[in-house]
């Protein structure tokens, strides 16, 4: 019970202390209000727990202080990633460090009146975007990551099964460029490909909505309060809703496309930029393990090769358990374990390949 105190008063300081960064760069006076508050109601949640502990008569821990605890290495990342991209940019993170609020950025201009159960009253295309947008692309950062994670495992397989075979250094340079750049056409070519079929098809779907709601609009009308009912409203203020958004044609398609059909129109996303990212990001990877055959360091090369790829795939573990709010040590690791043993068994593979074809 003690452990369980002590571990849920460093999450609420935690989170207050984060919650005071973002009240800190938020520009919008109501966010500020908002996190302000619920950094007070964190702080709140924290004494409580102190008392738990003070009843059970066990040592309490010592004061929060995330710059001065090894431990709270996450909360300063997030704070310095807070302060550098904003918050909006990273609510996947924040989600996964249990800051609550983050809808709030959905709708800046009242994020006081989004209310659980039913999507908020809006009166304008901007509004109607405004409770959607960044959906498509809070991800793009983790994606990138990926990206950089496949690049550097392919290729560092690659290179490790192909030294197994006690290939010279020369012949590995030459099999760890052709890899690279065969994985990161063929990254490049599949996302092109998986983007543009995707866009094609949310197009489609718009276009048939579109006919849709231009054909007979009180049936689409009447769809639309049949979902905000759902989602809580009472019938009248649902069919009032529904009426003014069908009432703007332009607004009616956005709105059924979002709530009919789960797509927000100003973010089908672009093939050429899926592609050009995964390319770029298989590419920044899969560098590292050839970086030093490209810089001939002979006999060195091998195992300055595996000494960059674990560093390297330490680094991409941490990077994800932003996402997953798990330990940024034991993401590392696990990373690490996991890129290991695929190397270590490509270069097996390698080894007992090249010993038997000789």
């Amino acid at each position: 019970m003690t452990q369980k105190a002590v571990q849920s008063w460093r999450e609420e300081k935690r989170s207050a202390y984060l919650y005071r960064v973002i009240a800190d760069t938020e520009l919008d006076a109501k966010l500020k209000q908002l996190f302000s508050h619920l950094a007070q109601e964190a702080e709140a949640q924290a004494l409580l727990w102190q008392k738990v502990l003070l009843d059970s008569e066990a040592s309490l821990p010592r004061e929060y202080s995330p710059e001065l605890y090894l431990p709270e290495l996450r909360a300063r990342i997030v704070a310095s990633l807070i302060r550098k991209l904003g918050a909006r940019r990273i609510k996947p993170v924040l989600a996964a460090t249990k800051i609550r609020g983050l809808s709030a950025f959905s709708n800046t201009k009242e994020p006081s009146s989004r209310q659980s159960g039913f999507h908020p009253t809006l009166s304008s295309v901007d509004d109607v975007g405004a409770s959607h947008r960044g959906i498509g692309k809070s991800g793009g950062l983790r994606a990138a990551v990926f990206g950089v994670n496949d690049g550097l495992v392919s290729v560092a397989c690659l290179v490790l099964g192909v030294a197994g075979a006690a290939v010279s250094n020369g012949a590995i340079l030459i099999t760890g460029i052709a890899g690279l750049l065969a994985g990161a056409f063929s990254m490049a070519a599949g996302e092109y490909i998986s983007m543009r079929s995707q866009r094609e098809m949310f197009e489609y779907q718009i276009a048939l909505e579109c006919a849709e709601l231009a054909q007979y609009p009180e049936e689409e009308a009447n769809e639309l309060t049949l979902i905000y009912m759902a989602r809580g409203m009472h019938e009248e203020e649902a069919r009032a809703l529904a009426q003014r958004m069908i009432a703007d044609p332009e607004m009616g398609l956005d709105i059924l496309a979002r709530e009919e059909l789960g797509l927000n129109p100003d973010e089908l996303g672009s093939p050429w930029q899926a592609a050009g990212a995964s390319f770029l990001a298989f590419m920044l990877g899969g560098l590292i393990p050839i970086i030093p055959f490209l810089l001939q360091m002979h006999q060195f090369a091998l195992q300055a090769c595996i000494g960059l790829t674990a560093l390297t795939l330490f680094g991409v573990g941490m990077a994800l358990s932003l996402y997953s709010g798990r330990s940024a040590l034991w993401g590392g690791t696990r990373m690490l374990l996991i890129g290991g043993l695929a190397g270590a068994m490509t270069y097996l593979i390698g080894n007992f390949m090249g010993t038997t074809l000789t």
